[in-house]
């Protein structure tokens, strides 16, 4: 599964002789691993399918939202772009668009004797059993992967595909085990409201949307909106916003020869200082260090 940049949502409605369909295209693949950019065209009027994982599948949300249920997690996920899908070998899943069109991922996919012998557990016992969770929510210690993959696929300089891969085997299973206890699920009503607000964010990012305004579009107190966005994404909704801003400005860094200035003005940051500040807490390095680093 794998998402990006297209806006989706251009899409037609879907008729019994011409179904939306998924494609994928394969960008790179080594003994026991492949990644591929996967576009899923397909929304409300589309009917769910069950299907089957027969690998370990880690999947970057880089665009457009989707509802997904795995039978190892039980509880329905919405997956937002930045978000990381997750499944198991052997695991029935259903993908489902009831509240927006489209949606693209980079699906990264294991063999169950490559995750075993990559996955740090010394006596493979958490690779043996699968993720715990069907989602991990877009936070920190995800941004500088999600953010070097997105690059990658808008054009930046060649990448070590493989490295990534292992470098997201090792974050997923830290954070899938730190997430014993999982997240509430969110209502359907929930996921219904706050699908429109993270589509709009993730539209412009850089435009001036408020907490109030935001609510206000959902139809729901700031309070309730607040509480809502949080349990169904994992995070807040600026949070989610200035993680969104600053993804799509590490991207247009590796890829352009911008000034560092223009890019943080178009991802809208209205101070050059707030946005060194915040690139720094978020990648761990200055924009200039970063930008040099994915050039090398």
């Amino acid at each position: 599964m794998a998402k990006i940049a297209v806006n989706s949502r251009s899409a037609q409605p879907s008729t019994d002789e011409q179904p939306r369909t998924v494609g994928a295209r394969i960008v790179a693949a080594g003994s026991g691993w492949s990644v591929e950019d996967v576009i899923c065209a397909r929304g409300p009027q589309d009917r769910r399918f069950e299907e089957q994982h027969d690998r370990f599948v880690i999947a970057i949300v880089t665009s457009g939202t989707f509802q997904y249920r795995s039978s190892g997690a039980g509880s329905e996920a919405m997956m937002t772009p930045g978000s990381l899908l997750l499944g198991s070998p052997g695991q029935c899943f259903e993908c489902g668009h009831e509240h927006g069109v489209g949606d693209r991922c980079l699906s990264f996919q294991f063999t169950s004797g490559y995750f075993s012998e990559i996955a740090p557990d010394p006596e493979g016992h958490q690779a043996l059993r699968g993720f715990r969770s069907a989602k991990l929510s877009p936070v920190r210690t995800l941004s500088p992967l999600v953010a070097e993959a997105c690059a990658a696929l808008s054009g930046s300089p060649e990448i070590a595909w493989e490295e990534l891969g292992v470098r997201l085997i090792a974050r997923a299973l830290q954070l899938d085990d730190d997430r014993r206890n999982g997240e509430p699920a969110a209502s359907p009503a929930a996921i219904a409201r706050v699908t429109e607000s993270v589509r709009a964010i993730d539209d412009d990012p850089a435009s001036d949307l408020t907490l109030v305004r935001l609510a206000k579009q959902a139809g729901l107190s700031p309070f309730h909106f607040l509480r809502t966005f949080e349990r169904a994404t994992g995070t807040t909704p600026h949070q989610y916003m200035l993680r969104t801003r600053l993804r799509k400005a590490a991207v247009r860094l590796a890829a352009d020869e911008e000034k560092i200035v223009d890019v943080a003005f178009a991802a809208g940051f209205g101070d050059i200082s707030n946005f060194n500040r915040a690139f720094r807490a978020e990648f761990g390095v200055s924009p200039t260090r970063y930008r040099q680093r994915r050039r090398r």
